[in-house]
């Protein structure tokens, strides 16, 4: 448990040992990016997009919201993510 803990801190608590397959909406890429929080999962994860020559811009987000599965957790991060999307576009880059 100990090592659980110590392995989190300086893996910054990412749950993930691999980034997840990207869901695209809209020219976006969501990437979900589930954060353990004491047996429970966090909302969160990435949104980018890709520009020109390669280059991506990306938006990290982080809600407060807790789902006690996994797959949940990355069901609701899509849901999330899409509606930010659609409500905020490419504001979220200047923030």
């Amino acid at each position: 448990m100990l090592k659980k803990l110590i392995d989190g801190l300086f893996r910054g608590g990412d749950v993930n040992d691999e980034e997840m397959p990207a869901t695209e909406h809209r020219g976006y890429l969501i990437t979900p990016d589930p954060q353990d929080a004491g047996g429970q999962y966090r909302v969160s994860g990435w949104i980018r997009k890709p520009i020109e020559q390669g280059e991506t811009l990306e938006h990290r987000f982080e809600r407060s919201d807790m789902v006690s599965s996994r797959e949940a957790c990355v069901e609701l991060t899509l849901k999330k993510a899409e509606r930010y999307i659609d409500d905020v576009g490419d504001e979220m880059f200047k923030r």
